[in-house]
């Protein structure tokens, strides 16, 4: 017999109870620990493709020539159109 790695923890599953259960009850699973533990496994493999997803996009984008303005040159313009008579 396994040796428990550690300590018991209660969980209230609230609506997801009944789906846990039927989990069980159908012998996919041998109890509600192996159906908490599969959803906390399959929550980190979700945070991580996020995590890829979010990091391939920010290379992307720090990848992408910069064709922003720079802000002096976008206050200096802006100074020069608000110094014109007609602006208004």
């Amino acid at each position: 017999m396994a040796t428990r790695a550690s300590r018991p923890v209660t969980v209230t599953l609230g609506d997801l109870a009944e789906p846990a259960h039927s989990r069980v009850a159908s012998g996919r699973y041998a109890s509600l620990s192996e159906v908490v533990r599969a959803g906390l496994r399959a929550l980190d493999r979700e945070e991580a493709a996020l995590d890829d997803l979010i990091r391939a996009r920010i290379a992307a984008v720090n990848a992408a020539p910069d064709d922003r303005l720079p802000l002096a040159d976008g206050m200096a313009g802006l100074r020069v159109r608000l110094s014109r008579p007609d602006a208004g």
